[in-house]
């Protein structure tokens, strides 16, 4: 796992990464409404969790890849 990972070039996670965060641009962006629905504890449907996760994967494969680079060297 971590082979793959580290042949994924920042470039395309930083991209992927901003571009997951902040879709869809209108009315609120995906990330925000689910955080906000957690925070209030309304974040129950299966759908709702899926797609919190689908939108924070890239972030999550970015923040290993980081650390994983701070770590070997």
């Amino acid at each position: 796992m971590w082979r793959f990972i580290d042949r994924i070039p920042y470039t395309l996670l930083i991209i992927l990464s901003v571009f997951l965060l902040l879709a869809p641009f209108r009315p609120m962006p995906h990330v925000v409404e689910k955080l906000m629905m957690l925070k209030n504890g309304t974040l129950h449907r299966p759908i709702d969790i899926f797609d919190l996760f689908y939108h924070l994967t890239p972030l999550i494969v970015l923040l290993m890849r980081l650390y994983r680079d701070r770590t070997r060297n």
